[in-house]
């Protein structure tokens, strides 16, 4: 399965709807310019289109099974879910204390959105 995040649409949305520039004043959104939010948009795009959307195959084909209290998750699963958080997009908008970028939570939700469309078993809980 192929999946494109739709980058160039939320981007319109971000600029012309929720107006980017505004929110980009707010406390804690200083980072949310333009140039940013359109590298972040297609960096986690990226993960999800090369990372994420081939496992729509192997969670169709492969059940998760459950065995002597193990449970063993379609092939590569475990890796993406591995991924996604060495990759941060895990704590977005988490303290950087914690590990996190410290960035709008609105950033997170997208990522997570995008990471998990082309296959929302990967959604379902940690691997």
């Amino acid at each position: 399965m192929s999946y494109n995040a739709p980058v160039k649409d939320m981007m319109f949305v971000l600029k012309e709807l929720a107006g980017l520039d505004q929110v980009s004043q707010l406390p804690g959104c200083e980072d949310a310019t333009e140039e940013t939010v359109d590298a972040v948009l297609n960096e986690n795009a990226k993960f999800t289109s090369e990372v994420v959307a081939p496992l729509n195959w192997s969670g169709d084909v492969e059940a998760a099974n459950w065995k002597d209290g193990v449970v063993t998750t379609a092939k590569g699963f475990k890796e993406a879910f591995k991924a996604f958080g060495e990759q941060g997009w895990q704590g977005l908008q988490h303290p950087a204390e914690f590990g996190g970028q410290v960035c709008p939570s609105w950033w997170q939700h997208l990522a997570w959105k995008w990471s998990t469309a082309p296959t929302s078993a990967l959604r379902c809980a940690p691997c």
